[in-house]
């Protein structure tokens, strides 16, 4: 077989980023026609991706990365208004970019490209495959459902003209099974700062892509993936669970807490720890902390905490470590749960819920993080924070019976408090130990891990995606 060149770009959030080299490696893995070249965009403020894209370009020499020059990013205030408008402007400036550097750097080499794959933040590039003559596929790096979600906002918006608001009844979703409550709804859905307008403008966009690439599996999201079916838009593709079980190697610090937690860890009984993380950007004030700590201790199961707090002078920064935890939490509360509980700032999430030690798990409901759960056969219970994850939350628990209910509609930001009356209770369930959402996880656990493998759908389905890229490039080849 010919060999053909891919373009990926991906947006510049570490999530989506590490999500799409997965992907890459995957494709690589499985198929050696490629040569994959990565354009990397880095945040617009805060750090930049460089340190992570050259650790990877270390391990994996065959991935190629060209990193895109810096650009002012849109105002601040609109990042506070609307992160979706704000990362979709953002990455609209980069449209010449991504053209000159493909012209100079990609086209001018012998291969022939095959194709962009793009982010779902990034359909704007669609138009430069347009402009380029070559096909491009949409990688999603969210669920199913919410790519049907925003299928259906474009046919709304031209319907209703407005928002979703607080206010308005259930909404009925074809890639949801049931009625969607508005505190369900993703945020940037209630976002009248031009958020529901950046996503439904994505939504109508992928349908011009050639072909969409979607980080799940069919199993899990039978209901959604069968609604795609019902309309015109381009292939579907399930390719999932792609997710870093290696995990990444610590160092400096972290190395130190890394092997404080694992070995904390190895000391307690099978199944016995919860685990509450909440992703990188996850943090609360210590009203929040106060009564989680007041459930965690009344719920009487062993626990890892990793506790984050915001900068209160930098609200763009990522939440750091917590200091002074006998100042913050209730009193005596470190010394009443010093044999049975362990907090940490940062935690090596995969190589936690791997763990045979953890029986559950409290996650903001980040694609990933439910991913990895289900992988690992560790029950979750939903505190969802923001984007979409009140979405996913809802699902999990309403749709596919796969989480306990802790909260579904909270939000980070408002005023709502989660009592330790509603925690203690959730992770009571959530730590039941014959429990029927233990059962259907344990199941869903082994279908993720057959489906990646020879004979599984989504190997399938990468296969069939291979195929169609390989069959574009014959035509391209031969209009030459």
């Amino acid at each position: 077989m010919k060999k053909a060149e891919l373009v990926f770009i991906p947006a510049p959030g570490m999530g989506h980023l590490l999500s799409t080299l997965q992907f890459a490696k995957r494709l690589l893995d499985r198929e050696d026609c490629f040569s994959i070249t990565v354009l990397v965009i880095n945040a617009p403020f805060g750090p930049t991706n460089h340190g992570l894209v050259q650790s990877i370009a270390a391990s994996d020499t065959r991935v190629r990365f060209i990193h895109l020059p810096q650009i002012d990013p849109p105002p601040k205030e609109l990042f506070f208004r609307s992160v979706e408008k704000f990362i979709t402007d953002f990455i609209e400036k980069y449209r010449s970019h991504v053209k000159e550097a493909i012209i100079n750097h990609v086209l001018s080499a012998s291969l022939p490209l095959a194709g962009l794959v793009v982010d779902m933040f990034c359909s704007s590039m669609i138009d430069v495959a347009h402009e380029l003559g070559v096909p491009s596929y949409v990688f999603f790096t969210a669920n199913a459902a919410i790519f049907g979600f925003m299928l259906y906002l474009p046919t709304r918006h031209d319907q209703v003209r407005i928002e979703f608001r607080e206010t308005d009844p259930e909404s009925v979703i074809p890639s949801y099974v049931n009625p969607v409550p508005p505190g369900a709804l993703p945020s940037f859905a209630l976002n009248k700062e031009g958020g529901h307008i950046s996503m439904a403008n994505h939504g109508r966009k992928f349908k011009e892509a050639d072909g969409i690439i979607i980080n799940t599996f069919s199993e899990l999201e039978s209901h959604a993936v069968s609604s795609f079916f019902n309309g015109i838009i381009p292939p579907i593709y399930t390719v999932g669970p792609i997710i870093d079980l290696e995990g990444k190697t610590p160092s400096g610090d972290k190395q130190a807490k890394h092997e404080e937690i694992m070995k904390w860890l190895d000391d307690q009984p099978p199944s016995s720890v919860v685990f509450l993380c909440f992703g990188s950007w996850g943090s609360f004030g210590e009203p929040q902390l106060k009564e989680t700590a007041l459930g965690l201790e009344r719920s009487g199961h062993r626990f890892l905490w990793s506790v984050r707090l915001t900068s209160q002078d930098d609200y763009l920064a990522k939440p750091t470590d917590a200091q002074n935890l006998e100042q913050i939490l209730p009193p005596g509360f470190l010394k009443r749960t010093r044999g049975i509980g362990m907090i940490c700032g940062w935690a090596p999430q995969v190589e936690v819920l791997a763990h045979k030690a953890i029986g559950g798990f409290v996650s903001h409901c980040g694609w990933n993080s439910i991913l990895e759960s289900l992988w690992h056969g560790v029950p979750i219970a939903t505190w969802p924070l923001y984007a979409e994850q009140q979405t996913n939350a809802f699902q999990m628990v309403r749709d596919l019976g796969l989480a306990v209910e802790l909260k579904i509609d909270y939000r980070l930001g408002s005023s709502m408090l989660v009592m330790a009356e509603e925690i203690e209770k959730a992770v009571r369930c959530l730590m039941e130990a014959d429990s029927e959402v233990r059962k259907r996880v344990k199941e869903m656990s082994e279908k993720s891990r057959e489906a990646v493998i020879e004979g599984g759908s989504s190997y399938a389905s990468l296969g069939r995606l291979i195929e169609a890229i390989m069959a574009n490039n014959t035509v391209l080849r031969g209009s030459e």
